[in-house]
């Protein structure tokens, strides 16, 4: 009687421990695969209830499947399943694991580790390409130059010009998504921004798009390049327009909102703090799960030959991740598309401009150090310094341009310099000249800025730089620029 009597107090154990563990768990016939029994955590991750649940059976519950809940919400299920006695029948108990948020975030470092090789190469190929497009440009504008109004010649160079602005343009895009471009980064009024573009957009979206403002108060403040932002906006305004056809309505709203660790663990790209969320919402034909999973893709587009270089949205995600935010995309089809993009909110006030003084700029005659890598390049931005009247010595390697200051008597007022190059960074080496020449100016060129110059502290200071490929009269502008400016120069490595 006594071994009969744990034999039940065990069984009771057993069966609470079944019915109270926190991990779903089945009992299946072995034969019939019928369910005898579940817990209340399978009810809980199914939706069902156990005589629901009863009414089913399996045809094979070992390894990975996809289940659907009564609320209609997929999962993904891993299962352990192992041999038990059942009364008088063999059966086995399934353990179900919900393992829906593991594969997502699995998926989503995938996609990233994707994204950021293609972006090293399109970041790469870009920062070459940036510097033929500055010989192209800048010779074809020297040439420009010399030519008579009434040339003949004076079309083709045009037509050369032209054509480099727009390779610049895609270049720039391209830089973008690998967030290898520089930006100028300023406190901004959100609703400010989407305010003063809302006319622009009214005319480039057309009159069958209704376009809506839900703009939030008391909206934190964000720090980012006006510009860029400005990019977002135009181009995910484009993406919906073009998803409506037939007209519909696009709603550019904003507010402030906390990404919480509930979030931030469901989206690996999305920190836990506070943010400002700018939300880009159409009613147009929405995409499916295999579109959304390549929307940030380089040259992905869904539209038809000759109407996109799929670089718009490839473009947001670049930028919005260089200015240390995240974007979800949200969207099914034949029910629209909301583009949520979340930048980190500051509490600072708004920069305010300072009035420009306009001055009468006079020939250069100042003394300028060039160190540039690239012949071609360097060749150019020498013949354009000299023609306007400075004296210039060049070179492609910086150690040279270290024995080249050592051995010059007078003053250098302009160190002009490449950010990345071999041997040694432009930045390392005007650290190293700016301890011999404290008072001498620099500026800083590059096609892009990697991790090496982030790193440095570049785009953390304020610095004077030039970005690839710029004109003769860019960098002509940008040289007196420099060199008239007063006060303190901050440099990276500072």
């Amino acid at each position: 009687m006594e071994a009969k009597r744990r034999l039940k107090t065990n069984d009771r154990k057993l069966r609470l421990l079944f019915e109270e563990h926190p991990v779903a768990m089945w009992i299946l016939d072995s034969e019939s695969q019928e369910i005898l029994e579940v817990n209340r955590a399978a009810e809980k991750l199914s939706g069902y209830t156990a005589a629901e649940l009863r009414q089913l059976s399996l045809a094979d519950p070992q390894g990975a499947w996809r289940s659907r809940t009564r609320s209609g919400r997929l999962l993904d299920i891993q299962t352990a399943v192992d041999p038990v006695e059942y009364g008088t029948r063999h059966a086995e108990l399934v353990v179900l694991v919900d393992v829906t948020d593991r594969i997502r975030l699995e998926d989503q470092l995938r996609q990233a580790q994707k994204m950021e090789a293609v972006g090293m190469l399109a970041g790469g190929v870009a920062h070459d390409f940036n510097n033929l497009l500055t010989i192209i440009t800048g010779y074809s504008q020297l040439v420009m130059n010399r030519l008579q109004p009434d040339d003949p010649n004076r079309l083709s160079i045009e037509q050369i010009i032209h054509a480099s602005e727009r390779a610049a343009a895609l270049t720039q895009q391209l830089l973008a998504f690998s967030r290898r471009q520089v930006l100028q980064a300023k406190v901004l009024d959100v609703n400010g921004l989407v305010a003063s573009l809302s006319n622009m957009l009214r005319r480039l979206i057309g009159e069958d798009v209704d376009l809506r403002l839900s703009l939030g108060a008391d909206l934190g403040r964000v720090h980012a390049d006006p510009g860029r932002l400005e990019q977002i906006l135009m181009n995910l305004a484009v993406n919906a327009r073009d998803a409506m056809p037939k007209g519909g309505t696009l709603t550019l709203e904003t507010a402030n909102v906390y990404l919480d660790e509930t979030y931030s663990s469901r989206h690996l790209s999305a920190k836990p703090g506070p943010y400002i969320l700018l939300a880009v919402s159409d009613t147009g034909t929405g995409m499916d799960a295999d579109t959304q999973s390549r929307l940030f893709e380089p040259f992905f587009t869904t539209k038809g030959a000759g109407k996109g270089t799929g670089l718009g949205l490839s473009t947001v995600f670049g930028i919005v991740k260089q200015s240390g935010g995240s974007v979800q995309v949200y969207s099914e089809p034949g029910r629209g598309t909301s583009v949520k993009v979340y930048l980190p909110r500051i509490d600072q006030p708004v920069a305010v401009e300072p009035a420009g003084i306009p001055r009468v700029l006079p020939l250069g005659t100042e003394t300028l150090l060039l160190v540039e890598d690239d012949d071609m390049v360097r060749h150019l931005m020498r013949e354009t310094l000299q023609r306007e009247g400075y004296q210039v010595q060049d070179t492609a390697d910086p150690n040279e341009a270290l024995r080249i200051s050592g051995s010059h008597s007078g003053t250098i007022h302009l160190l002009i310099t490449d950010v990345i190059m071999p041997k040694l960074s432009g930045t390392e080496m005007a650290a190293m000249l700016l301890r011999e020449r404290p008072d001498m100016k620099v500026l800083y060129i590059s096609g892009y800025t990697d991790n090496a110059v982030v790193n440095s502290g570049l785009l953390h200071q304020e610095v004077a730089f030039l970005q690839k490929p710029f004109t003769p009269a860019a960098l002509i502008e940008k040289v007196h620029e420099v060199l008239l400016s007063n006060g303190k120069q901050f440099h990276a490595g500072e």
